[in-house]
């Protein structure tokens, strides 16, 4: 089926990374309906991961979604291959989401090599490698977008919540968002950034980091941290033709935290 008759049937493509779990599968929920096919990815490192990102499909195909699952760890192995599956599973890629990361607290001082090469390649190497194999299908598509998630940790540094390789790998990140962005813009596709604030988790919190996650909450101006299905709208926003104006911005959704 052409781009063309595609959109016009309402049907799209959309691959999102880190699906398993959060922000992920909050998207891959909001998104999923008839006439949308998901591509969704996960690291996979364990059953228990896997059965989570298989619960996240079964959920989505009872929407009305088609669905397939991919597991890589994007650190290690080649980003490209997603695009590679999702275009021989349903000969088409209209959006992706590139939302697989990790937070990880740790000062300049004390920062490792091999864990900012390992923040390096998870997010934005792996974001570049994505947009890269996917450009042609995205030009093709009548409604191609790219959404990034970022997060407040690169635009909020505190001595008190260092995050130096993570904040510098998501900076590297809406960086490359950018220059995709502009490079992209004359064919039509938008790229565009989110950066949430912190989020809650999908078990919650547990009474070993209870005080940090009240904490996180104080320390926020609207006094609460953000649910994933929060973060969620917004990208769904942003992949909707509503938004088909927006590109090379970076949006926050932290509740005000990167008000001062």
């Amino acid at each position: 089926m052409s781009a063309e008759s595609r959109a016009a049937s309402g049907e799209r493509v959309v691959l999102i990374t880190g699906a398993g779990s959060g922000i992920g599968a909050a998207l891959a929920r909001r998104l999923a309906a008839p006439g949308v096919a998901l591509m969704l990815h996960a690291r996979g490192a364990d059953a228990a991961s896997r059965t989570r990102l298989a619960d996240v499909a079964q959920t989505c195909e009872a929407r009305g979604a088609v669905c397939a699952t991919a597991c890589a760890d994007l650190a290690n192995e080649p980003a490209a291959h997603l695009i590679d599956a999702t275009l021989e599973r349903f000969g088409a890629l209209d959006q992706l989401v590139a939302n697989a990361g990790h937070a990880q607290r740790q000062t300049l001082a004390a920062l490792d090599t091999d864990v900012l090469g390992a923040a390096f390649a998870a997010m934005p190497a792996a974001f570049a490698s994505l947009v890269r194999r996917a450009q042609p299908a995205l030009i093709r598509s009548a409604r191609g977008r790219v959404v990034a998630v970022s997060s407040f940790v690169a635009h909020r540094y505190r001595a008190d919540a260092p995050f130096a390789a993570t904040a510098a790998a998501k900076a590297a990140l809406e960086s490359l968002a950018k220059t995709a962005a502009a490079e992209l813009a004359p064919h039509g596709v938008s790229v565009n950034c989110v950066a949430p604030g912190y989020t809650r988790k999908d078990a919650g919190p547990t009474p070993e980091n209870a005080p940090a996650w009240a904490r996180a909450a104080e320390v926020t101006p609207l006094g609460r941290v953000a649910d994933p299905a929060d973060i969620a709208e917004l990208i769904a926003f942003l992949l909707s033709d509503a938004a088909r104006h927006i590109t090379g911005q970076t949006i926050h959704i932290d509740g005000g935290l990167t008000l001062g």
